[in-house]
């Protein structure tokens, strides 16, 4: 006889456990022999020791499994506590395109021809540049692009970053420090995360900086290796900032940069260094441009009405 504690790392124990435990009771139907204890985010076994070696390696495949679909099922914890299967790839042909199993299995895939188009590019180039209209999905995809790259082990990190550029309002009239500034511009980043990430991982991520969200300023001196970076909104950045953050590029990374080239906030002086990228870049091998239209439009079917009517005025 003997005693072993197991500690769920970064997983929401109610989403793995199931509703009124039903996955603990079904474990525990699979490990007669055993006595399982569950408190939070610690399972305490008692019992024989070959035994709970068994348990501990079939349940680590478990939560290897929960980590990288976001759920698990009924059938799942018994093909892998009861018969030591691995159903890792045996996912129906029709998700071979999914690119993150989000939060509670949200299947997180690209949607339109150009955001299957930027998962293509990103695969062959190491840069990519995303240019389109609001809702088009190109920071959303961005984002599941390096979330799938941190969680296959191609990159170590995420950077994303965007310029605190005032549309409109004023920094200085905000609330709080700087951060506190700036955490707003920077709100679709952490949004898309939260699709993507279990909470406790997200915050672990965010806390080791294995996950680094920050405004542009921060990213000058900086070499960005072994990441995948992208820089968001970058209509607004000018040709000199564009430049500092595109020659950050260190060894093994990938960056996409996002705009959108009709709502340009920088005050009238100042020309946006997307617009001079898209002329000065478009040749070099391993740089790509995307460009998304009104037809990669997901949000509410008015969105696209409201971007068309912008566009036809603007002729």
């Amino acid at each position: 006889m003997g005693e072993s504690i197991i500690q769920l790392d970064l997983l929401n124990p109610v989403e793995f456990y199931g509703p009124a435990d039903k996955y603990v009771n079904q474990i525990k139907a699979i490990f007669p022999k055993l006595k399982i204890i569950v408190r939070g985010n610690l399972i305490k076994l008692i019992g024989d020791q070959e035994e709970m070696h068994v348990f501990e390696k079939r349940f680590n495949l478990l939560q290897v499994y929960f980590d990288r679909f976001g759920k698990v099922t009924e059938e799942v914890v018994f093909q892998i506590m009861a018969r030591d299967e691995k159903p890792f790839d045996q996912k129906p042909n029709e998700q071979g395109d999914v690119l993150v199993y989000g939060r509670h299995g949200k299947l997180i895939k690209a949607k339109t021809l150009n955001q299957k188009k930027m998962v293509e590019s990103i695969d062959q180039n190491d840069m990519l540049f995303a240019i389109g209209p609001a809702g088009t999905g190109k920071t959303y995809t961005a984002v599941a692009l390096a979330v799938r790259a941190l969680k296959n082990k191609e990159v170590r990190r995420i950077i994303l970053t965007r310029p605190a550029v005032e549309a409109g309002e004023s920094l200085g009239f905000l609330p709080g420090d700087m951060k506190d500034k700036l955490d707003p511009y920077l709100q679709p980043l952490y949004d898309a995360l939260r699709d993507m990430l279990p909470t406790q991982k997200l915050l672990s991520y965010l806390e080791d900086e294995t996950i680094e969200i920050a405004p542009l300023a921060y990213m000058r001196g900086r070499t960005l290796g072994n990441v995948f970076a992208i820089l968001d909104e970058a209509q607004n950045v000018s040709e000199s900032q564009l430049k500092m953050f595109l020659t950050r590029m260190g060894k093994a990374s990938k960056f996409i940069i996002t705009g959108d080239v009709t709502q340009i906030d920088l005050p009238q002086h100042k020309s946006s260094g997307l617009l001079q990228a898209q002329h000065i870049l478009k040749n070099i091998k391993g740089i790509d441009f995307v460009y998304l239209t009104d037809k990669d439009i997901i949000r509410h079917k008015l969105v696209t009405r409201i971007v068309n009517a912008y566009q036809k005025n603007s002729r």
